[in-house]
């Protein structure tokens, strides 16, 4: 049995599968780009970014920033080098299946659940308080009831019915995916191209009203576990590593894009690059508007360029920004994590229902809508802490995976083409190790105990179906 679980997919295997998909090659490296920018800028440049300054790093939330990107480039170098060899659809659970065999490829999977579909459903609840804050210039306001989630962060009732306005947007992406990828990716990079340039105008605009003594001391005094200090440094890494969530969603269209073993490494690095300066330069101006201990709120962007008058006219801007970017978010999301289960379906470790493709539309239409309505459920049931938290250790599980994945294949398959290769291999899979390791260990004990359950769920479903139906074990 122990053999069985541990069965390898090689990487010629995983790719002949992956071709008999009959899936639209429309992607290049603009659009590949456009997806990673599409899935990171988003919930953690207008959520994260506040809440994880005035309760843990201050100023300092610069270098929480430039940590966590440190550990995302070890990790998306790794990526690289993987998605140039096996240019396939299904990101880390795809290379895990190739190196670690079927039992860490299934746990990897369904940590990728937590990636993109978890992470789709936080995203679109923190679209609901910039839309609340939005339809205030025009004097209407919702009802609490419809606007939050019916459960806290302890997972107590609130007396809310459901946050429904994040459950539409979720929907309402969920129908454009379904009807094709082109189409997708076009509304995408139009979104990409807008919130990025709304972005810029708040960076320059507000940059002239930064106030330097703001940001000392730069990194404040410890109050406690977790709370300033360098330890506040690094729990603000683990937290606004959620910002930088998705810049290897690029590897997920693997199968749509026309040259991948060239433009899967360019989609993912330049993302990564764009993102990251972006962040710090928004950080930057928002803890010099501000208080770093007044952004702490659902919309700290709107926090800190209202505390200037002079900068009112922003409030518009950041809101539409907002919309746009989180919107955007949530559509790569829905485009990613169908991909992950079709994959995962093909090999038979799910039903043959998630690898039906649409006869028009080339889209894997049924497990669009059943991946679009269950985020919408969390997004409508769920509150941002919870989601944002465990899709961050999800997240850092499978890139630790993936940098351990490009270790082994170097010593079990080393004449194994690779267009992409990395310089110094060991060192950088081994960083990318630590540095995951590193943030998880910042994670709260509460959040170890939901990621267990999660987990236990994960196997039993594996056991109950997948082991059973595995088509790399029927031979």
């Amino acid at each position: 049995m122990l053999k069985q679980l541990l069965a390898i997919k090689h990487a010629h295997v995983a790719r002949a599968d992956a071709e008999q998909l009959d899936l639209v090659r429309t992607l290049g490296p603009w659009g590949l780009t456009a997806i990673g920018i599409g899935a990171v800028i988003g919930g953690g440049i207008f959520v994260i970014t506040g809440q994880a300054a005035a309760d843990h790093a201050g100023p300092a939330i610069i270098l929480s920033f430039v940590l966590a990107a440190l550990c995302c480039t070890f990790c998306a170098l790794c990526y690289a080098e993987f998605a140039s060899m096996v240019p396939v659809s299904g990101s880390a659970y795809t290379y895990t299946y190739a190196t670690l065999g079927e039992l860490a490829a299934w746990f990897i999977g369904w940590m990728l659940v937590l990636e993109y579909g978890v992470s789709a459903s936080a995203v679109a609840v923190s679209w609901t308080g910039y839309f609340l804050s939005f339809l205030e210039h025009f004097n209407i306001h919702l009802p609490a009831a419809l606007t939050n989630a019916p459960l806290d962060g302890q997972l107590k009732p609130t007396g809310a019915l459901m946050n429904l306005p994040a459950a539409g947007i979720v929907l309402a992406l969920t129908a454009l995916c379904y009807v094709g990828i082109r189409e997708s990716t076009t509304v995408n990079s139009i979104m990409v191209v807008l919130k990025t340039g709304l972005i810029l105008i708040v960076i320059f605009a507000g940059w002239k009203y930064v106030d330097p003594q703001l940001w000392e001391p730069f990194i404040p005094a410890n109050e406690g576990p977790g709370k300033y200090g360098w330890e506040g440094v690094l729990r603000g890494a683990s937290m606004v590593f959620f910002a930088y969530i998705g810049f290897e969603a690029t590897s997920v269209a693997a199968q749509e894009s026309k040259n991948p073993q060239r433009d899967l490494p360019i989609g993912m690095l330049a993302s990564l690059a764009i993102c990251t300066v972006l962040y710090i330069a928004m950080a930057a101006v928002m803890t010099g508007l501000t208080p770093f201990g007044q952004l702490g709120t659902n919309e700290p962007v709107v926090t800190a360029v209202a505390s200037h008058p002079e900068l009112a006219w922003l409030r518009v801007v950041v809101e539409v920004g907002a919309l746009i970017g989180l919107s955007s978010v949530v559509l790569v999301m829905i485009i990613a994590q169908p991909r992950i289960f079709m994959i995962m379906g093909r090999d038979g470790l799910l039903p043959r229902l998630f690898t039906t493709i649409h006869p028009k539309y080339r889209t894997p239409h049924i497990n669009t809508v059943i991946t679009g309505i269950g985020i919408a459920l969390l997004a409508a049931v769920f509150p941002l802490d919870i989601l944002g938290e465990l899709t961050s250790m999800g997240t850092l599980i499978a890139f630790a995976a993936v940098c351990g994945g490009v270790w082994i294949l170097r010593h079990t398959q080393p004449d194994l083409p690779r267009p992409f290769r990395i310089r110094l291999a060991p060192l950088v899979c081994l960083a990318g190790i630590v540095s995951c390791g590193i943030l998880l260990s910042t994670m709260t004990i509460h959040n170890w105990m939901l990621m267990l359950v999660w987990g236990v769920f994960g196997l039993v479903v594996y056991f109950a179906y997948g082991y059973r139906h595995s088509r790399l074990r029927a031979g």
